[in-house]
């Protein structure tokens, strides 16, 4: 009953670039496949690849630590069946967010091949539900000896790439922007992708309020910061089954998620938003990031950092511009902030995550496949 408990808990103590075994034409997870020709580096707190190459073209990468254990998780998959790219931001812990990126794009990889090789919004949605169940099922199998377990969750942002289609599906505040030449001008429009689910946006809150109308404390404002039922911030993501199913909301998890009336229906969801976009010859690169990145950076401002800066390095120069600002805010010098261990960090700034790619339109129209595979998780070894 417990073997699923201990599959993570293995995976939980996993060190980065230890792989796992011989590497198929799938891309499997974690495999030993192609890092694209990217070197990792580590400078302190900070985990990058400046630059590889993926089926479309060219990427890089990069994540900061803040907390005391890393929440965030990142990973760049391209082979078969395209290009997937996923950033998982985690709150409560880091187990949500290493098990979506220990399972969702082999139920993507999964899904696919079922259809040989067709991907839709669909593929995409049907492996978010059957993560967010197969770690339901992980909480239940390990409640006796982790309750808490229920109250950990993720955000979850995924873009994949099929032929010449895009697709984005979101669920929380990490967000995927479009850098995207205007006309014969030099100029670099920001086009944000991603739909936020967070309680600090207006829409959001009446969409809430409309889910539940006879709920006056569906959100509710705790020291200027809008709060699904006053305890979380984001109102979708994988986990956090303590505001899904009633049966994880009781002794003994943490009193300060227990909530004082009966939950008699999920308060948080899954189900991700989902877009497509055909991809067009002035689309020019795409920055996904958890929040930690748009907390200190505007799109626009991300934008034009990779756009006036060699490709080289992208990621690493955005969580640097973020960090700078973060200093900023708190009138202090960057370079005492990088001194800064990590824990105490966290009250600077969150983790950081970033993927940038880079889209070479040649390969995209050649439907070009990724060989061999390309497969990189990131920051596994931060602890």
């Amino acid at each position: 009953m417990l073997q699923g408990f201990m599959n993570l808990l293995s995976l939980c103590w996993k060190p980065f670039g230890h792989e796992k075994g011989n590497h198929g034409a799938n891309g499997v997870l974690g495999g030993g496949g192609s890092s694209g020709g990217s070197k990792e580096g580590k400078d302190g707190l900070l985990w990058y690849r400046d630059i590889g190459k993926y089926g479309s073209g060219d990427f890089s990468m990069a994540v900061i630590q803040a907390n005391q254990v890393l929440e965030d998780q990142s990973q760049i998959e391209s082979g078969q069946y395209g290009t997937f790219v996923g950033i998982y931001d985690g709150h409560g812990g880091p187990e949500t967010a290493r098990y979506v990126c220990d399972h969702v794009f082999k139920h993507f990889r999964a899904i696919a091949a079922e259809s040989q090789g067709v991907v839709t919004a669909e593929t995409i949605q049907r492996a978010f539900r059957q993560t967010e169940e197969g770690f339901t099922t992980l909480v239940s199998e390990s409640w006796s000896i982790r309750p808490n377990m229920a109250t950990v969750g993720t955000c979850c942002l995924v873009g994949v790439i099929h032929q010449q289609t895009l697709f984005i599906a979101n669920l929380g505040d990490s967000r995927v922007v479009m850098g995207k030449k205007v006309g014969n001008t030099g100029g670099m429009a920001a086009l944000q992708l991603s739909t936020e689910h967070n309680a600090n946006i207006a829409a959001i809150r009446r969409e809430l309020k409309e889910l539940h109308p006879n709920d006056p404390q569906i959100v509710v404002l705790k020291h200027g910061v809008w709060r699904v039922k006053g305890i979380i911030q984001v109102s979708r993501s994988i986990g956090d089954v303590y505001m899904k199913h009633a049966r994880y909301n009781r002794e003994p998890i943490n009193g300060k998620f227990r909530l004082p009336e009966p939950m008699n229906m999920p308060i948080l969801s899954a189900n991700p938003t989902i877009i497509s976009h055909d991809l067009q010859p002035n689309d020019s690169f795409l920055i996904f990031a958890s929040d930690g990145l748009w907390e200190h950076l505007s799109n626009e401002k991300a934008v034009d950092i990779v756009h006036s800066h060699p490709r080289a390095g992208s990621a690493k120069r955005l969580v640097k511009a973020a960090l700078q600002e973060a200093a900023r805010k708190r009138e202090m010098r960057y370079s005492d902030l990088r001194k800064i261990d990590k824990k105490v960090r966290r009250h600077f700034h969150d983790d950081i995550t970033v993927i940038v790619l880079f889209f070479n339109h040649d390969l995209i129209s050649r439907g070009a496949v990724q060989d061999p595979p390309v497969s990189i998780r990131s920051a596994l070894e931060h602890r």
